[in-house]
C-alpha cells in the first residue's frame, strides 16, 4: 500500500470514529469469504459497517478520537463493525457470533464509553431506535384511539336502540 492510500485510509477512517456512536471490535480469523460477505450484508442490513484494516492505521485513526480507548483491543486478525445507531452494530455482532464461534468480540466503545464483551451484549438485546420509535407511536396512538372508541360508544347504542324500536314497531 503506498504512503498516499494509506494516509488517505487514515484520515478516512479518522472521521468514521469521529461521527459514529458506536464501535465493535471483534476478531475474525477462521471465517472464510462467505461468512464475511454474509456478514457485510447483514451489517448493511441494519444500517451498521464492517471494515478490516491494519491495526497501525487503525491506531493511527484513532487518535483524537472519543473512542480511543479501543485502540488495546487491535491486536491479531480484527474487524471494526460501527454505526450510527448504537445498537444495531452490536446487536448484528452479537448474533452472528452466536452462530460463528470463529467470530470472537473482544469490546468496543460508544462514545467516550469503553466497552467490554458484556457491554457490548448488553447493548445487543436493547431494541433498536426504529423499535423504540413505532412503540413509542403506537403508546402516542393507543389514548387517540380510546377517545375515539369512548366518544362513538353512545352514538353507536342510539342507534342500536332506535333500530330495536323500528324492528318492533314493523312488527307491531
Amino acid at each position: 500500500m503506498e504512503r498516499a492510500a494509506k494516509s488517505e485510509l487514515v484520515s478516512t477512517l479518522n472521521g468514521v470514529f469521529a461521527n459514529t456512536n458506536v464501535v465493535v471490535v471483534a476478531h475474525y480469523a477462521g471465517l472464510t469469504v462467505a461468512d464475511m460477505q454474509n456478514l457485510r450484508a447483514q451489517m448493511k442490513q441494519a444500517g451498521a459497517t464492517v471494515k478490516v484494516a491494519k491495526n497501525r492505521l487503525a491506531k493511527i485513526a484513532l487518535e483524537g478520537t472519543d473512542v480511543a480507548s479501543i485502540s488495546g483491543l487491535l491486536k491479531g486478525p480484527t474487524l471494526i463493525a460501527y454505526s450510527s445507531d448504537p445498537v444495531a452494530a452490536p446487536k448484528v455482532a452479537v448474533n452472528f457470533a452466536k452462530a460463528n464461534e470463529k467470530l470472537v468480540i473482544l469490546g468496543g466503545a460508544m462514545g467516550a464509553t469503553s466497552l467490554n464483551v458484556d457491554g457490548v451484549k448488553a447493548l445487543a438485546v436493547l431494541p433498536s431506535l426504529d423499535e423504540l420509535r413505532a412503540k413509542l407511536v403506537g403508546l402516542i396512538q393507543a389514548p387517540a384511539t380510546k377517545i375515539a372508541q369512548v366518544v362513538n360508544a353512545p352514538a353507536t347504542k342510539l342507534a342500536r336502540v332506535f333500530g330495536e324500536y323500528a324492528k318492533t314497531g314493523e312488527a307491531a
